[in-house]
């Protein structure tokens, strides 16, 4: 296919005038508040903003969706590296190939055992599986072998119940062989959009074409996967010309497929071993332009996933909950092996940790902060995906699948895992939830029964 971002459109909509007054952004936020998305000049005319009036009223209205269709869930998973192999010459990645400072180590099927242990000894119940773009000498099968290791770990604490997968772009049969594989999410990266800046930056390796890369969701979609997974690295480029871009990606997957992403990811640059330009970013992106890109993502696509990861320090992600996140990676490891050995250097890491907390550490300061960590999987596992889950998500209907088996799975981790100070603060926001959140009676009553079941024992309770 031809290029679906066109990239003259987008810079003469940046540079144009429009209008940007009190009573269009009223507007617009107002169309907002019917959680039906807003258009593309729309997002246009509100990443403009710059009046720090207007911004707040930007603001408000991202809290006021996430917290109508998401509540204070906040769903946990955990990044699995299992390679730093890579064939591709990407110049803002420690993992890139003619780096030889970085430590190369591919996890063997027993190594990545060891450290799904440790997940599980967590609490971690979701795994976003990565591997640098190359494979052993294996190929593709060992990601196919790796994600059955990972699905057969039991311990007396639970196993791991879904693993998404961030992997190098495949063809279409390749995709209905991953699919076979019995995984939820498809993820990747444009990484930047504008091409030009694309080429400069991928000079080597496959990854140095850029139409093949852009075309990977269609190829997955086409191949039967239903979720899937995009993102942008910002910093790599001006950050307005990568919303735009992404939003148009989307509506070409929405127009081609009925379907846009399940989930978008918002990591911004951070410095990487052998990476110079990771160090000094050609588009830095301000915290306050951050917020303002979170907020407008919220509120363009209300029902669609937005992922923060540990890239951002802990002050950031605080604020950036309220503004439209509703998935995290906490304590995150970005080196094969890094949760069974941790290192003290940079020198397996895909790039630098900026929260570098510890799993129980993030669900604390959660909780103090009235959030709900959720280990939910049921959407996943009951067919909910799709086309199915947003028939049920934009009438508002999956809310009341959501927040109850957010409410479970965390109870479960408060038995499990958690000391007494956590399980007393724990379990008073569930019941505070309950009361506050959940207005039907009989729902409330079916949460209170499978909590009960929970106490006695039982696990691994959705509905």
């Amino acid at each position: 296919m031809n290029n679906i971002i066109d990239n003259k459109k987008i810079f003469e909509e940046i540079e144009k005038e429009i209008d940007i007054s009190s009573g269009k952004i009223s507007d617009i936020l107002a169309k907002a508040k019917e959680l039906k998305g807003i258009d593309y000049n729309d997002v246009l005319t509100l990443l403009k903003v710059k009046d720090r009036d207007l911004l707040q009223q930007i603001y408000k209205t991202a809290v006021w969706i996430k917290k109508e269709i998401y509540g204070n869930r906040l769903v946990l998973f955990a990044p699995l590296y299992i390679s730093n192999l890579c064939n591709n010459e990407c110049l803002y990645c420690a993992f890139r190939k003619a780096n030889k400072d970085l430590i190369r180590k591919a996890l063997s099927q027993d190594e990545i055992k060891e450290e799904v242990d440790v997940l599980l000894s967590q609490g971690h119940k979701r795994v976003l599986l990565v591997a640098g773009e190359s494979y052993t000498h294996e190929g593709l099968p060992y990601i196919f072998k790796s994600i059955e290791t990972v699905y057969s770990v039991k311990s007396d604490k639970g196993n791991i119940r879904r693993i998404n997968v961030n992997i190098a772009p495949l063809s279409v049969e390749e995709f209905r062989e991953l699919n076979k594989c019995n995984i939820g999410t498809y993820q990747l990266f444009q990484e930047t959009y504008h091409e030009e800046t694309y080429k400069k930056l991928h000079i080597k390796g496959p990854k140095s074409d850029y139409l093949y890369r852009l075309e990977t969701m269609d190829r997955a979609l086409e191949a039967g996967f239903k979720d899937v997974g995009t993102g942008v690295l910002f910093g790599l480029y001006d950050w307005r010309y990568e919303v735009l871009a992404l939003l148009s990606h989307i509506n070409h997957l929405e127009e081609k497929f009925g379907l846009g992403p399940h989930t978008i990811s918002v990591p911004r640059i951070e410095p990487a071993l052998g990476s110079d330009i990771s160090y000094h970013p050609p588009w830095s992106v301000s915290d306050e332009d951050f917020k303002k890109i979170i907020a407008v993502l919220r509120i363009a696509v209300p029902y669609t996933g937005i992922i923060l990861s540990t890239r951002e320090n802990s002050s950031m992600r605080r604020d950036a909950f309220e503004l439209g996140i509703s998935q995290i990676s906490a304590g995150s490891r970005t080196n094969p092996g890094g949760y069974r050995h941790e290192l003290h250097s940079a020198e397996g890491e895909q790039f630098s940790l900026g929260d570098t907390r510890s799993m129980e550490e993030v669900i604390r300061d959660m909780v103090a902060h009235g959030y709900i960590p959720s280990f939910c999987t049921a959407c996943y596992r009951l067919g909910r995906v799709g086309k199915d889950f947003m028939d049920l998500a934009k009438p508002g209907l999956i809310k009341s699948h959501c927040l109850p088996n957010a409410l479970v799975t965390f109870s479960e981790y408060l038995y499990d895992f958690a000391d007494s100070s956590l399980k007393e603060k724990g379990f008073n926001l569930i019941e505070n939830m309950i009361e506050k959140d959940i207005e039907k009676q009989s729902i409330r009553e079916k949460v209170r029964k499978m909590l009960g079941n929970i106490e006695e024992g039982q696990r691994d309770i959705y509905e």
